[in-house]
């Protein structure tokens, strides 16, 4: 049948670096049907410190313009990891959505109308390693103060799975938070390691998991904190067996380069774009230039946007 070019929607170019899987026509398609193909573009998904409520402006008439582009953009979020935490902030209004929540979609969709082409870059390598990225950014919701999970596996450098969800419950703190986020990352880390190992894919243990929060880690590492941590669930201390198992290895690194950042929050432009391309989205925004320190590789990874 010769290379594959397209799939159930996905369109697939082959690069002399790998692969690139992106959404174009669907993405193309869906702003042509909701007027936004020439819009003015936007430099985030939503806008800073975008804080939405239930009750914030007039209900709208008609919902179901809202609920049709908000399935249709969960549908893109399967190569665009970039809008999945404004996916799924949108996602909770669904029920009775008011103008505001219709104008955070309609900067969503700016944004996607100047990042149309956007898509994962696959690249080509010898040898294959799992690493994961796990954050929070607890307290966020202002009503239920539930907070925000956000996570990232990556094949080598390129993305292959991600998650922003909320929380199903309240955290105390900021440290328990992340230690949710930390054990649905080790989740799905289980799970690809088992998928792989199906498709002939060995010796992929242990998989480094990244996290920003030092009380999180101590938590995973030392099985002496468990009197001082019974307000977690116990099924959060699924993390801790899994380092026991030596499934997991826990790393610590700085916030500023927490990959996972991006599916917790609305972050500033230049945070936003400088994390996607570490992440392989392709294509690299137009102004990439300059350069920013990446302390996990020994190149420079640029980024300037104005």
């Amino acid at each position: 049948m010769g290379l594959l070019n397209y799939f159930l929607g996905f369109e697939i170019s082959h690069l002399p670096k790998g692969i690139t899987l992106t959404q174009r026509k669907f993405t193309k398609d869906l702003l042509k049907e909701s007027g936004y193909s020439d819009a003015k573009p936007t430099a985030t998904p939503l806008p800073i410190n975008c804080k939405l409520l239930a009750d914030t402006g007039v209900p709208l008439t008609d919902p179901t313009t809202y609920r049709t582009y908000i399935g249709k953009l969960n549908f893109l979020s399967n190569t665009r990891l970039d809008i999945s935490f404004a996916v799924q902030t949108l996602s909770q209004f669904m029920q009775q959505p008011t103008s505001a929540h219709m104008a955070a979609l309609e900067h969503l969709l700016r944004y996607i109308s100047g990042t149309s082409c956007q898509g994962i870059l696959l690249q080509g390598v010898h040898s294959l390693q799992l690493t994961a990225y796990s954050d929070s950014d607890w307290a966020s919701c202002p009503v239920s103060r539930r907070s925000v999970t956000g996570y990232v596996v990556l094949l080598d450098k390129s993305p292959i799975s991600w998650k922003s969800k909320k929380q199903s419950t309240v955290a105390r703190s900021s440290a328990e938070a992340e230690y949710r986020a930390m054990v649905r990352a080790a989740a799905e880390i289980t799970w690809l390691v088992s998928l792989l190992k199906e498709l002939g894919v060995s010796h992929m243990k242990p998989v480094t998991l990244h996290c920003d929060n030092q009380s999180t880690l101590h938590i995973a590492r030392n099985p002496v904190f468990h009197e001082r941590t019974k307000h977690i669930e116990a099924y959060c201390h699924f993390t801790r067996d899994k380092v026991m198992e030596v499934l997991l290895q826990l790393s610590y690194l700085p916030t500023q380069f927490q990959l996972a950042d991006v599916l917790t929050k609305v972050l500033p432009s230049h945070q936003h774009w400088t994390l996607l391309h570490k992440l392989r989205m392709f294509p690299p925004h137009p102004k990439l230039e300059g350069g920013v320190e990446d302390p996990h590789s020994h190149g420079q990874l640029s980024m300037k946007v104005s």
